[in-house]
């Protein structure tokens, strides 16, 4: 695979930059910048190019247009991450409908959510921003697994890919080509289709440990290398002897890929089994891939997400790219 990184694209482009601006919220404001802060680096080579950039992306699930789920905040958050990163003001818009933007170093425009052509991935959707562009920067490998319009538009126009985009895209693809074994992939979390992926998996993985909500939707398996938590009793963290057997497999292998929470991490007395595994794969020598909101707070609580190899910015990508090796975002 060979993905050509944004440091080739030429000066003076017009680029439409997909970025990954699903970010946290809290009272319409933006509460945590890390999504943005990523693609700093990305920006800054653009600008110093002297390009023209209309960065698109999405924020939420809205059913049509949402006030509340505007990216107008984002974009107010982003521009002032973008000017003190460059260490200089910048002319910069928002837009709600296409319009030229070649007269501003930076525009935004709305959440492509709000039109169901970009998950419909409608070929007339975006046009006359296509038109209007020349290059297209992917830095959102978080939804590169989806046939969206804003991720197929590579098709369309000159294709590269960001710093953020490319530096994740490497780490995984150590696993998919080249792993330590014996492998061991944890799934949690409340998300039932992760389960759709488990038949696949278990040709890469030597033991498949499954907890979070997901033990309610998956019966009993005689498969040696499946463990499905019995969970505690109410269902809502894993049991003492979870705990014990997932920890006692993490110690045993040298890839650990985990995406999920494994109780309702929300409620104080349901984080036990969580934070004990993220401390065994913190304290655990291998090749280690964690993905999911809960999953990673769990490790930045007990103070070890330094330890771990790569953060991974979604588990559907994560998931899709170790079964398939390959994502929609740039396969032909």
């Amino acid at each position: 695979m060979n993905l050509q990184s944004v440091v080739e694209v030429p000066e003076n482009s017009k680029v439409i930059l997909k970025m990954d601006l699903d970010v946290p919220m809290r009272d319409g404001k933006v509460e945590d910048e890390d999504r943005l802060k990523k693609s700093l680096p990305t920006i800054k080579i653009l600008l110093d190019k002297h390009c023209r950039i209309c960065i698109i992306g999405h924020l939420g699930r809205p059913k049509g247009n949402d006030p509340t789920l505007s990216l107008y905040p984002v974009y107010q958050t982003l521009v002032s991450l973008i000017e003190e990163f460059q260490k200089t003001t910048i002319r910069h818009q928002f837009i709600k409908d296409i319009e030229s933007f070649e007269s501003y170093d930076v525009t935004v425009l709305e959440n492509l959510r709000f039109c169901p052509e970009e998950e419909e991935n409608d070929p007339e959707f975006l046009r006359p921003l296509v038109s209007l562009a020349n290059v297209y920067v992917n830095d959102a490998l978080a939804t590169s697994h989806r046939k969206h319009r804003s991720v197929m538009l590579f098709k369309e126009l000159s294709a590269y890919y960001g710093l953020a985009f490319i530096s994740e895209v490497e780490k995984i693809l150590i696993v998919v080509h080249n792993p330590q074994k014996p492998i061991t992939i944890i799934l949690g979390g409340a998300k039932e289709d992760k389960l759709s992926y488990v038949p696949q998996l278990v040709s890469i993985a030597d033991h498949i440990l499954i907890g979070g909500k997901l033990p309610l939707f998956i019966s009993k398996t005689q498969e040696e290398e499946i463990y499905v938590a019995c969970l505690r009793e109410d269902g809502l963290d894993l049991s003492d002897a979870d705990i014990e057997k997932f920890k006692s497999y993490i110690s045993l292998s040298k890839t650990v890929i985990w995406s999920g929470a494994l109780g309702f991490f929300e409620k104080e007395d349901a984080r036990k089994g969580t934070l004990e595994v993220a401390r065994a794969i913190g304290n655990s020598d291998a090749y280690t891939i964690i993905a999911g909101g809960d999953t990673e707070a769990s490790v930045s609580h007990i103070g070890v997400e330094d330890k771990i190899k790569l953060i991974a910015s979604g588990g559907g990508m994560l998931l899709e790219f170790l079964t398939k090796g390959t994502l929609p975002a740039w396969e032909a």
